[in-house]
């Protein structure tokens, strides 16, 4: 009962978004958001794609602060963040579990792949994922991974317990805790293994000599959810924009959008909309 007397102003909010008139929003200060959101939707180029659309519809202002869903997690925890834009499905079931969200929503998907050097030393090209991680770490591969608490990092860290590997201390397995772009351009340039979401090989593949060498399976799939603040947990936080982005975000008009891009530049999109 005493949650829901501290949720009742959100209610409140909700309803006002959906009455007449509700929508007028400020028309001279804009309002904050601070969205914190995974490198690859900053890497893809998608956040510069469809923000503008959204704060030019709502007067709503959106601060990106793009680092791994295991650092945007901890920010929303922290309460730093309104809104988050992840892909890290346990550890974002962990934050609901503890009252942090509010809200969770399917966005899109894609999906992760392996790339490599050409040479392919390690003889993955065309092999099951965790079949390649085996083969990765047999021949003692040179391999580079975000080492960062993201998506990817956790993704990949599953991957390797599922092959029956401990890379960690491996003098082949080089840790660079940096974010997804960052971590590419270094396997390129050690000629190194290294997973990496598809949008993002995509975005990047013009600046990196390392070509897709192992792809496709349910193993390797990759999606993002937007999850709002809890105002119970987080009075501070701006609930409210932060309810206004997640379902503009899932509307069908932005979930054509997020379909749609890359299409133009890589014959393909780089994320498949997810929304119901």
């Amino acid at each position: 009962m005493a949650r829901l007397r501290r949720l009742v102003p959100f209610i409140v909010a909700l309803v006002g978004l959906i009455l007449p008139g509700a929508a007028a929003s400020a028309k001279t200060q804009p309002l904050p958001l601070i969205l914190a959101t995974t490198t690859s939707t900053q890497d893809t180029g998608l956040l510069d794609a469809l923000l503008p659309a959204f704060e030019k519809q709502t007067n709503i202002r959106v601060k990106v602060i793009a680092v791994g869903s295991g650092e945007a997690l901890a920010m929303g925890r922290r309460g730093d963040a309104d809104v988050l834009l992840v892909h890290s499905k346990v550890a974002e079931e962990e934050f609901m579990a503890e009252g942090h969200g509010f809200a969770r929503f399917d966005v899109m998907h894609n999906d992760f792949v392996l790339m490599g050097p050409a040479a392919d030393p390690a003889r993955v090209r065309g092999v099951a994922a965790i079949e390649a991680f085996r083969r990765i770490a047999a021949a003692a591969a040179l391999f580079v991974s975000r080492g960062d608490r993201s998506g990817t990092h956790v993704k990949e860290q599953g991957l390797w317990k599922q092959a029956g590997v401990e890379p960690q201390g491996q003098a082949w397995y080089v840790s660079a805790g940096q974010g997804m772009g960052e971590t590419a351009r270094i396997a390129s340039q050690k000629q190194a293994y290294a997973l990496i979401d598809r949008g993002t090989w995509l975005a990047l593949s013009p600046g990196l000599d390392l070509p897709v060498l192992c792809e496709g399976g349910e193993d390797l799939l990759n999606r993002y959810r937007v999850i709002v603040l809890d105002p119970a947990k987080h009075p501070q936080a701006h609930v409210r924009e932060a309810w206004t982005f997640a379902k503009w975000l899932v509307s069908p008009k932005t979930q054509k959008r997020i379909g749609e891009f890359g299409v133009a530049k890589y014959g393909r999109p780089l994320f498949v909309p997810d929304a119901k």
